[in-house]
């Protein structure tokens, strides 16, 4: 079907709150190219939000998948289980730096990881409350909803969210808010909202996703472990954007040396196949009873083959190595913009964790939204997928695969650059 004949189907049947604005139709895709239903070429500096840090339909991930579908495609593990789960959770407990011996559970998607680590912190400590942080982003389920720290288009049409989640500041040093205000506002919150004896949890993300791509220092994240053991709360690090190779490390909080107690995963974590990990310390993911943790598709067969494919994949193809790579390429010509377009500004990267902010002038730093939007819509018309992010929409973030093809990275940055001249 063609591009049209599929937009009418989707005006028709598509839910309004579900249906994407854009009207090219994926077809088919390889690496960090798409190709739409009327055979037109896009570059993707997306990667599906993330989730494709080894590329489009890489080659062991497809045969691994492939293969798994000649075997078994569905049981349900908490009915009758599968080597599968077990080695992806095998794998996981050895990658991820949680404090003490790891184990694991498997969901399908980062809302669920999210909504079973609270689960699991609310068990392990008998208490209710959660704390998260201005900008954070958690997931589209209700408790989710309500640990995002912001409103639109998240929470708007919803109602009342859950109770118990309560907020702080995240520093971003940019738009005026430093390390220390963030340390005093989790403090003030403390003190005026959620009682410690009542909090189970500190959630936050190492790297802002939604929110902006704001690393966040390594000596913010050392008091957030010093005040979750002082007040017998857990930590929580979501990686679900930053995860899996996006910032040069297998996980962003690697950065820090800190040690949380859960880490949530999901994204790039099977090249496309959904799947989601909540992994901890074994006394914490312990604490539940029989039969608390699960569902019936979580951990799938297909799922977990494609998440055991990708991490022979790091190893083999050196991803992490190649996204270190990746991030200096973007942040030599990020810099160059930066000193001949006076509308960029703040130019930043965690590997290839990468964005710049989009400004009216760089005296007063006021946030321009509108050319973000603009540039995004005028990417997409040139061949270019390209997302913008932030509190104030005004970032543009980088997420094409990490094995992306210089050639391919080139002429995307290019388009870029051309699009900039025509808007300014």
């Amino acid at each position: 079907m063609s591009n049209a004949e599929l937009n009418e189907l989707k005006q028709k049947y598509v839910a309004a709150g579900a249906a994407s604005p854009a009207t090219a139709f994926a077809d088919r895709a390889e690496n960090a190219e798409i190709w739409d239903a009327d055979g037109n070429r896009f570059i993707d500096f997306a990667g599906g939000i993330g989730v494709l840090n080894v590329g489009h339909r890489h080659p062991k991930v497809v045969a691994a998948v492939k293969a798994q579908l000649d075997k078994l495609m569905h049981t349900c593990q908490t009915v009758m289980p599968y080597e599968g789960y077990v080695k992806v959770a095998e794998r996981l407990s050895h990658l991820v730096p949680v404090r003490g011996h790891a184990k694991v559970m498997l969901a399908n998607s980062g809302a669920e990881a999210l909504e079973n680590a609270v689960k699991i912190a609310r068990a392990a400590t008998g208490r209710s409350n959660v704390i998260c942080f201005d900008g954070g982003y958690h997931g589209r389920t209700f408790y989710t909803m309500a640990m995002n720290g912001k409103v639109a288009p998240y929470q708007s049409d919803f109602g009342p969210m859950p109770g118990t989640v309560f907020r702080a500041p995240y520093p971003v040093p940019y738009h005026g808010v430093s390390e220390d205000e963030a340390i005093r506002g989790l403090k003030m919150t403390l003190k005026t909202d959620a009682n410690p004896k009542d909090t189970a949890a500190i959630v936050l993300e190492p790297v802002l996703g939604e929110g902006g791509f704001y690393p966040a220092s390594k000596s913010f994240l050392e008091k957030i472990r010093e005040i979750c053991d002082e007040h017998g709360m857990l930590m929580i690090i979501d990686e679900v954007q930053s995860g899996f190779g996006r910032t040069g490390k297998m996980f962003a909080i690697e950065h820090s040396g800190v040690e949380p107690d859960i880490m949530t995963m999901a994204k790039s974590m099977a090249d496309g196949m959904p799947i989601s990990a909540v992994v901890g310390t074994d006394k914490v993911m312990d604490a539940s009873g029989p039969n608390s943790l699960g569902g019936t598709y979580t951990g799938s067969p297909t799922a977990c083959a494609a998440a055991l494919a990708v991490m022979e994949v790091f190893e083999e193809d050196n991803i992490l190595e190649k996204s270190r790579a990746l991030g200096e390429k973007l942040a030599a010509r990020f810099g160059e913009w930066q000193t001949k377009f006076d509308c960029i500004d703040n130019v930043r990267n965690m590997g290839a964790m990468a964005a710049f902010e989009l400004i009216s002038n760089k005296t007063d730093r006021t946030p321009n939204p509108e050319l973000a939007a603009a540039l995004c819509k005028k990417a997409r018309e040139e061949g270019l997928i390209l997302l913008s992010c932030g509190m104030y929409g005004n970032t543009i973030r980088f997420l094409m695969p990490v094995t992306i093809e210089d050639s391919v990275l080139n002429e995307g940055l290019d388009i870029i650059e051309s699009c900039l001249e025509s808007l300014i």
